[in-house]
């Protein structure tokens, strides 16, 4: 499958929203970089780019919650990805939670963990 012209940013990166494709409930954003998103059409499940760590990796690698893709999508300015996704395990957030987004605006979470990062992380 031929990739289509996307808008990286300057470091070769674009920015991906992973959806849940059942509940379409955002589980994380991320990013990719070419190679990153043509291992995610190549072997169907989410690979990215990590700039924290500055790796290339597989979603659920260590934990083995892993995402199958249902879908790529990007949007009307090519320069964001919308990816829906099996989620596989408890959740798709390093901290222990289903979504990355469980704290809202005043800083309060809104969401309890769905697994303990301890435990598959070995890290707090």
């Amino acid at each position: 499958m031929k990739l289509p012209e996307l808008k990286y940013d300057s470091h070769g990166l674009i920015p991906v929203i992973v959806q849940d494709a059942t509940s379409n409930e955002v589980l994380m954003m991320a990013y990719m970089n070419r190679e990153s998103l043509e291992s995610t059409v190549e072997t169907g499940y989410t690979h990215f780019w990590s700039r924290s760590r500055s790796k290339f990796w597989k979603k659920g690698e260590s934990s083995g919650h892993v995402q199958i893709v249902r879908s790529i999508l990007f949007d009307c300015d090519k320069d964001t990805l919308l990816i829906k996704v099996d989620q596989k395990g408890p959740g798709a957030c390093h901290t222990g939670h289903r979504s990355c987004f469980f704290t809202d605006i005043s800083g309060k979470e809104i969401a309890d963990p769905a697994f303990s990062a301890e435990k598959v992380y070995g890290k707090k």
